[in-house]
């Protein structure tokens, strides 16, 4: 195979094809999206679903809620259901420091045209009715945030952007990334070379050795998450916000007739191993009884596990790169990169396109690091 492209994306996820359909859309010809896998294979089907505008940062908040509306309109415009449940965010606050975080983020959010609110142990149990409310001072709440089904959400942007002249290798790993000084002039891969004078990583975890193929760094680690499914839960409602007890990190959500839900692991180690184990079980178990008793009665019916592509500061990179022409990049999520693929992938387009973006994402230059100047996230689950 020999093939010329006016760009290569790298990656497949819900970054990749959101970049692609973006950049197809806007009419660029011979865009080649490569994934070694399958499509969303790597931590997008992994992910549970969640999408909002909650955060403390205001450059996470605008890249939230602009992708809420392209989730909003993803069926009209895409063409794809993606079974968005509009049912919010609601984040369970144990202690006077959280809640005068989350008051702040509250005054930023709404500033920048967010609904959230705080909300009293009494109203939050309303809304998320298997929680106990002891030791609770206050809740934020978001009505427009929600969940939606990662998998259709990357299929439904590749199939467009295939439409839209787009052409997607899968199976096809990139061996190489040819230069000519500081010029990029092909991609290598399984299937051929590829001449292209762009690259665009959105590998997820797997991006530290993309960027490495033409002396980058882009310091992402991967990190192992788990999910578990239960069984079906007599009279659960349908409006079930997705609730994070934000002292543990316990989070779940109605999956279907039933709950998915997770927590963080501290004991877990950088690592790309995806096998699913019990040593958090203990853990979560004592999460549930402290925050939702009720979850420790439901019996476990499936799960997963998956990849958190985590920065230093828990925060995206994107970019393009000042030590080799046309090298841009999308990743280093650390948890929030699925709610946030429909803004970044108009954000890459227009950082391609040489336009200017809706939103100035420079403090999110993987440079940062080096320049001592961290873009730290608080509201992380």
């Amino acid at each position: 195979m020999n093939l010329r492209a006016d760009a290569v994306i790298v990656g497949g996820g819900v970054m990749g094809t959101s970049i692609a359909w973006h950049l197809a859309r806007a009419g660029v010809r011979d865009v080649v999206l490569v994934e070694r896998d399958e499509l969303a294979a790597g931590s997008t089907s992994r992910a549970a679903g969640g999408v909002r505008a909650q955060f403390s940062d205001e450059l996470n908040i605008q890249l939230g809620a602009r992708s809420l509306e392209a989730f909003g309109r993803f069926e009209e415009e895409v063409g794809q259901d993606i079974g968005l449940h509009r049912v919010g965010y609601l984040f369970l606050l144990s202690t006077p420091g959280q809640v005068a975080s989350f008051e702040a983020g509250v005054r930023l959010q709404n500033s920048l045209g967010v609904p959230s609110r705080l909300l009293t142990p009494r109203e939050a149990r309303r809304l998320s009715p298997l929680i106990r409310t002891d030791g609770l001072l206050a809740a934020a709440y978001s009505p427009d945030d929600g969940h939606c089904t990662p998998e259709a959400v990357v299929h439904g942007y590749a199939r467009a952007a295939r439409a839209h002249g787009a052409r997607i290798l899968r199976h096809t790993e990139v061996t190489g990334i040819e230069l000519r000084g500081a010029t990029i002039t092909a991609v290598a891969t399984t299937l051929g070379r590829i001449e292209t004078g762009t690259v665009i990583c959105a590998a997820g975890a797997w991006s530290r050795a993309v960027g490495a193929l033409v002396g980058v760094d882009l310091p992402v680690r991967p990190l192992r998450r788990q999910i578990a499914v239960t069984e079906p839960v007599p009279g659960l409602p349908a409006t079930l916000p997705m609730t994070i007890d934000f002292t543990t990190s316990l989070y779940f959500h109605r999956e279907g007739p039933g709950l998915l839900l997770g927590m963080s692991d501290p004991d877990e180690k950088p690592g790309f191993a995806t096998d699913t184990h019990d040593r958090w079980i203990p853990r979560l178990a004592e999460a549930m009884q402290q925050r939702a008793p009720a979850l420790l009665e439901l019996r476990r019916t499936g799960g997963w596990a998956g990849l958190y592509e985590i920065t230093p500061d828990h925060n995206a990179l994107i970019g393009e790169a000042s030590t080799v022409s046309r090298f841009l990049y999308a990743t280093g999520f650390s948890g929030h990169g699925f709610l946030q693929g429909p803004a970044v992938g108009e954000i890459v387009r227009d950082l391609y396109l040489g336009r200017v973006p809706f939103v100035d994402i420079s403090p999110l230059r993987a440079g940062r690091f080096a320049a001592d100047a961290p873009r730290p996230e608080a509201n992380l689950v």
